[in-house]
């Protein structure tokens, strides 16, 4: 199963008219995130009219797909409508297992120079909206955009560079666990998100959580020892305090 992938101007206002319906989150100011987010955004979740940008970083494979991830889950779960534009390394299966549901996710790998026109038009009716964040793109299209956000109830979230966001996310420091000396599988990755922004936002904050690098890498649960697998991978983030130590971790058999 995957999202619904939209190609063409015909078939975008076709997904655009359902996501438009009436459905239970419709009305909800604050789309739910995570409780290990809520800390970071200044109501707690994601507010409607609101733009919460997530950094690419450097590298840009830094973690940032992970967070994003992590930030439509809930939303999603909840019944809200979901896109994500211009990034074709998207998966549909990291997705799923992230918790997004896949028949309220639509992706736009190439929206090309209709960028603007495609980001607008799903905003009329989709509750989140993901968009990789072209070099080109001026600044008159980004304050038009987030404009268009605060007056139609959607969430705008650019990927990359955002200047005059609400808030903006982005994984400043990784360290992966799992490896031993030379041995072992990456396991799962400590990461460090920060927030900063404008208004209720603009005091700098940091958490530390488990995030999930790719599709093959599972979050393990903090009750479950490094020397014996869990039963059941959790799907879920987790708040954790830095590790005194890193178990040496015992190569696949």
């Amino acid at each position: 199963m995957a999202g619904r992938m939209v190609v063409g101007s015909a078939a975008l206002a076709e997904l655009v008219r359902p996501a438009s319906a009436p459905d239970p989150a419709g009305g909800h100011r604050v789309l739910p995130v995570r409780a290990e987010l809520t800390g970071l955004l200044p109501n707690r979740g994601l507010r409607r009219g609101s733009t919460v940008a997530v950094g690419a970083g450097q590298p840009r494979r830094s973690g940032a797909t992970s967070l994003i991830l992590a930030l439509l889950a809930e939303a999603s779960r909840a019944g809200s409508w979901c896109a994500v534009v211009g990034v074709p390394t998207f998966g549909a299966g990291a997705a799923a297992e992230a918790g997004i549901a896949l028949d309220r996710l639509a992706l736009v790998p190439d929206p090309g120079p209709e960028w603007p026109t495609v980001v607008a038009a799903l905003i009329d009716g989709v509750d989140v909206v993901v968009t990789a964040v072209p070099a080109t793109v001026s600044a008159l299209i980004a304050t038009r955009l987030a404009a268009r956000a605060r007056q139609r109830g959607s969430v705008l979230v650019p990927y990359g560079r955002w200047d005059g966001a609400d808030v903006t996310l982005q994984v400043v420091r990784g360290v992966w666990q799992g490896l031993g000396a030379g041995r072992g599988r990456l396991r799962r990755r400590e990461v460090t998100v920060s927030a900063r922004g404008r208004g209720a936002a603009a005091r700098p904050k940091e958490i530390k959580v488990w995030l999930p690098g790719d599709e093959l890498t599972r979050v393990i649960p903090r009750s479950a020892g490094f020397g014996a697998p869990s039963a059941v991978p959790s799907r879920r983030l987790r708040v954790v305090a830095p590790p005194a130590r890193t178990p040496a971790v015992a190569g696949p058999a």
